[in-house]
């Protein structure tokens, strides 16, 4: 199989279900920006595949893993319009989903001193990487919630984006934390 089909060399795209839309569409920029984040995730796997066999922060791994496993699951959700025959190829996210997100938040957490102002994101590659695979999935969060103004939308995929967001920012955090580097507080320039 090629991966060059010249099929969009027009500017539009299939989407999986049947149809052909411009590339720059809602539905394209929303999935499109989870498919952004999940590749920030693998940038910060990568920052951690340096690390020690077993050490705290390389156990940060499998749940990345798991992330971006659902955020490949999220990208095709939001591919494929409702009501089309392709749904039923589909895994959509749900409330089990959000459940898990919160857990992990939960879990994570208690690792954590409280936050007392706000964070730059910086610190380790691998939470900077964090962070930058966080500010994406705002963006993908903003392009999907654009999209549910035009088209119908699984009601839940806004809920795990929002969510996602909470548990990435909450392991940058706990990279920092593990690895033993101080978080940078913001300090106002004036």
């Amino acid at each position: 199989m090629k991966v060059y089909t010249r099929t969009g060399d027009d500017g539009t795209t299939a989407l999986f279900g049947g149809g052909r839309v411009p590339k720059d569409d809602l539905r394209v920029a929303a999935y499109g920006s989870v498919d952004e984040a999940n590749s920030a995730l693998g940038l910060a796997r990568a920052s951690l595949a340096s690390e020690p066999e077993g050490s705290p922060l390389r156990a940060l791994d499998d749940d990345l893993q798991a992330l971006q496993a659902l955020l490949f699951d999220l990208g095709a959700d939001l591919a494929t319009p409702l009501g089309t025959k392709a749904r039923s190829h589909v895994t959509p996210v749900d409330a089990a989903d959000v459940e898990r997100l919160e857990g992990l938040i939960d879990t994570y957490s208690e690792e954590l001193p409280p936050l007392r102002s706000f964070v730059l994101p910086a610190g380790t590659p691998a939470a900077a990487a964090l962070h930058l695979a966080r500010s994406v999935v705002r963006r993908a969060e903003r392009d999907t919630l654009a999209l549910s103004r035009r088209d119908e939308v699984n009601p839940r995929a806004l809920v795990v984006l929002n969510r996602l967001s909470d548990l990435l920012f909450t392991l940058a955090r706990v990279a920092n934390v593990r690895a033993g580097v101080e978080e940078v507080r913001w300090t106002p320039r004036r």
